[in-house]
């Protein structure tokens, strides 16, 4: 877990460095539908609520970007299952997400695919009811971000796509399906 901030750390702290292989740099913020699943149960549940997130959008190459980023997850179980029946299962999420990323998109205008990778940190409170699983945790636990998505418009700067962070440690996913608008930061 050590290794794990202080890589997250370095990541974060990047943006700060002046580097002649980033070529542009911008602000994306994002907002959407969150969800957290637990890796398994009987009735199928997904616990719905809000996302947001803030990335550092660091263009290495017009296929490549890293993206340090920070966010917000909050759901809440409503007792039912995905069939609308009555369950006393749940995964629910209230984090602050932060970590890092890296995209590789195909360089087309108005429509361009993208997949997403990183390792990054939740914080906060994570409670994961199933018949296999009686999870209650606060604090800090590690998170494996990957996200699918297009990047539309002419210069590719309004986002939508899936953000998914598994959550090994309290056996659940979190994930979002949102929208986001990328604003270009001014050369010096």
């Amino acid at each position: 877990m050590k290794n794990i901030l202080i890589a997250l750390l370095l990541i974060l702290s990047s943006n700060l460095i002046e580097a002649q292989f980033i070529k542009e740099k911008s602000i994306n913020a994002q907002i959407g539908y969150g969800i957290s699943v637990p890796y398994t149960s009987v009735d199928e549940i997904a616990d719905s609520g809000f996302f947001a997130q803030g990335e550092l959008v660091l263009k290495v190459a017009s296929w490549v970007e890293l993206r340090p980023y920070a966010g917000l997850i909050l759901t809440n179980s409503n007792g039912k299952d995905l069939r609308d029946n009555p369950t006393d299962e749940k995964a629910e999420s209230k984090a602050f997400l932060m970590g890092g990323k890296a995209r590789v998109r195909a360089p087309i205008p108005w429509v361009a695919p993208y997949v997403e990778f990183g390792i990054g940190t939740s914080i906060g409170k994570f409670e994961t009811f199933t018949a296999f699983d009686n999870i209650d945790k606060n604090g800090i636990i590690y998170h494996i971000p990957f996200s699918l998505g297009v990047e539309l418009g002419r210069n590719n700067n309004i986002d939508l796509g899936f953000a998914y962070y598994f959550q090994p440690t309290v056996e659940q996913y979190t994930g979002a399906f949102a929208l986001g608008i990328t604003i270009p930061l001014k050369r010096e």
